[in-house]
């Protein structure tokens, strides 16, 4: 077949087959073309999950009559100038428009300010109708209904209209936790409407109370509870945003956001360094919640690789991941110990009075004391024993204090009369003192002193009791702070071992033979190149050759290991990230196993002055908040709280 040139539709239908993945993807190209415009309100109506109607109306700056027919041709826009690596606009490429009318029915009304009326172009099949003139207020309305009917096979891929409308909200959400000084509206037939006000007026500095409170539009009120802010510089490259503490996490990664000069990306780089900033501190299969905004000089960062701009490039991928771990990891040490609110709010629901089965209970189960014309009577005795040995004729016996067990003997003295609501016939009909149990559930001996007020005050308060020999029950001020002391004591005994590793250069073990691994060359190069680095981790490594590399020490710590697989392990991470940091995980994964086997175990009996202990270190130790296995050591249950649950609130 000979070479020849593709008419105009089907490239702009090849184009759209990049661009145009869904409905989402329409929504997002026309919405970003509107926050180019400068607009301060977007409109979005959708129907049949966007493949019957998407309807994008702004308020920006409008396009020019003579215009409109190059918005709709290939490569025309007005958001790039000749230096295709300084990009500061959305969009950039003059594709998407052209890409939608090839494979949809377009049409597109704009007025500008300054023009008398608005003008109206229509794009079927990748035909042009237009310019016309039409009744419009300032701004742009962009309509695009039956989508893919010029290309019917791209609809047996679609998913059911619900989940083509909650990839619209989430596109949408996603953009607009960048721009919180526009307003966003989703409405349709297909949907709940939703609206998102500015925070903020157009043209102001973005504050970060601002900024947060559109993210609370988005993520809940729950992130701004449980939030830290981000803001730092290194060599050009500025972060800002907010992420969550450790015990504020989720089961999935669709909480996590990155913007790149105000671009939404979802680049591996950036979310492999969120992740590895919470790497020692959440579960391995719960991920953190954060915003991160990176400013960088737009000729540092290539947009231009992915069709959707989904993904980019950077220059330098080492700074970046380091900034952004560095920060996080940061913040997270300033933050001090903070318990995530949601672990309250579980606590309060956990606490709910859910009532008694009268029909599994009856009074006949519990030998209680019944009162008869002022004095006690014991109810029959329960079936204890076997029914041979239950006598249904015994007795009726008389109870009286002087007589009775001292467990069912009234709380006053016996040569003392009882208070006045028990002779009024309000009295308890038996009392269980402490030292009647023979295995208590707590131990309450830190109780016993009345608690300075300075403890009181620190942020876990003042040890009061061990309940079930795990858990200490601490009080402050205004809450009540339950401690899980293996987990806590764990993560202590973690970050100890931590400190001192990285204190000092890791002691190393001598191979007797040196072990060669075979890399291919460039991996070897970068090897060798973290040599200094690896060392102070106990891994010595040296050229051997092109391509491979000898091992002469490796960290003691590990004991015996599978050294071709180690360093063919760094070698890809290096590939991949720039660092090294495979050593050390390996290291500290250790040190956690140590943490774990050396902490204070559960069912350990401990002191006042040890709780006490405890809680302070706590508190002086970052990230203490989780255990190593990314578990909560402590929940905190507010005054207010406990209030409510018994109805004072």
């Amino acid at each position: 077949m000979s070479i020849r040139l593709l008419s105009e539709t089907i490239i702009n239908q090849i184009a759209a087959g990049e661009v145009i993945e869904r409905p989402a993807s329409v929504v997002k190209e026309l919405v970003e073309n509107a926050i180019d415009a400068g607009a301060t309100r977007i409109e979005v109506v959708t129907a049949g999950g966007g493949k019957n109607l998407i309807r994008v109306t702004d308020n920006g700056g409008g396009i020019p009559a003579d215009e409109l027919t190059l918005a709709v041709s290939r490569h025309c826009t007005s958001k790039l100038t000749d230096d295709v690596h300084d990009i500061r606009a959305l969009g950039f490429r003059g594709e998407a428009l052209p890409s939608i009318g090839s494979v949809a029915r377009l049409s597109i009304k704009s007025r500008t300010a300054d023009a008398d009326s608005g003008y109206e172009v229509v794009v079927r099949g990748g035909y042009l109708e237009g310019p016309r003139p039409t009744a419009i207020n300032r701004g742009t309305i962009v309509e695009v209904s039956d989508l893919f009917y010029a290309t019917p096979a791209r609809l047996k891929f679609m998913k059911t209209d619900r989940a083509e409308s909650t990839a619209i909200t989430e596109v949408i959400k996603r953009i607009a936790i960048s721009f919180p000084q526009i307003r966003f509206s989703i409405a349709g037939t297909d949907r709940s409407p939703l609206e998102l006000p500015a925070t903020c007026s157009a043209g102001e500095t973005v504050s970060e109370a601002a900024m947060l409170e559109r993210i609370s539009q988005v993520l809940g009120t729950d992130f701004s509870e449980n939030a830290l802010a981000l803001d730092s510089e290194r060599e050009g490259v500025r972060l800002t945003g907010f992420t969550a503490i450790p015990s504020f996490n989720r089961a999935n990664s669709l909480h996590q956001f990155a913007y790149i000069n105000g671009r939404p990306v979802r680049d591996k780089q950036v979310f492999g360094a969120l992740r590895g900033a919470y790497s020692d501190v959440i579960a391995r299969d719960r991920h953190p919640v954060g915003v991160l905004f990176l400013q960088l000089d737009p000729s540092h960062v290539d947009v231009n690789v992915h069709p959707a701009k989904a993904d980019v490039r950077f220059r330098d991928p080492g700074l970046v991941r380091g900034l952004i771990v560095g920060t996080i990891r940061h913040a997270l040490a300033q933050s001090g110990i903070r318990p995530a609110t949601s672990g309250a709010e579980a606590m309060l629901k956990a606490f709910q009075a859910q009532g008694f089965e009268s029909k599994n209970l009856n009074a006949s189960q519990f030998d209680m004391p019944q009162r008869s014309s002022g004095s006690f009577t014991s109810s029959p005795a329960r079936n204890w024993q076997s029914a041979s040995n239950y006598r249904t004729d015994a007795p009726r016996q008389e109870w009286s204090p002087q007589t009775a067990h001292p467990a069912q003997r009234p709380l006053h003295l016996d040569n003392q009369p009882a208070p006045r609501y028990e002779q009024a016939g309000f009295g308890e009909a038996m009392q269980a003192t402490i030292s009647q149990f023979t295995t208590p559930s707590a131990d309450s001996r830190a109780a016993e002193i009345e608690a300075p007020a300075e403890l009181l005050r620190a942020p876990l308060g003042a040890a009061r009791a061990q309940i079930h020999a795990n858990y200490i029950v601490a009080q402050t001020e205004d809450s009540l702070v339950i401690v899980d002391q293996h987990a806590a004591h764990e993560r202590l005994v973690y970050e100890a071992l931590k400190t001192a590793l990285e204190a000092k250069p890791m002691p190393a073990q001598m191979l007797l033979i040196p072990e060669i691994v075979d890399l291919p060359e460039e991996d070897a190069e970068r090897v060798v190149a973290h040599a200094q680095t690896l060392e102070r981790f106990g891994l010595s490594v040296e050229q051997f050759g092109p391509g491979a590399v000898a091992v002469r020490e490796t960290p003691a710590m590990l004991g015996e290991m599978d050294v071709q697989q180690l360093i063919r392990d760094l070698a890809d991470e290096i590939a991949e990230h720039d660092t090294a940091n495979g050593l050390k995980d390996m290291l500290n994964h250790v040190a956690a196993t140590m943490a774990c086997h050396g902490s204070v175990r559960s069912g350990r009996r401990m002191k006042g002055e040890e709780m006490n202990a405890l809680l302070r270190q706590m508190e002086a130790t970052p990230g203490s908040g989780t255990c190593n296995h990314g578990r909560p050591t402590y929940i905190e249950l507010k005054l207010s709280d406990i209030e409510r649950l018994f109805g004072r609130r």
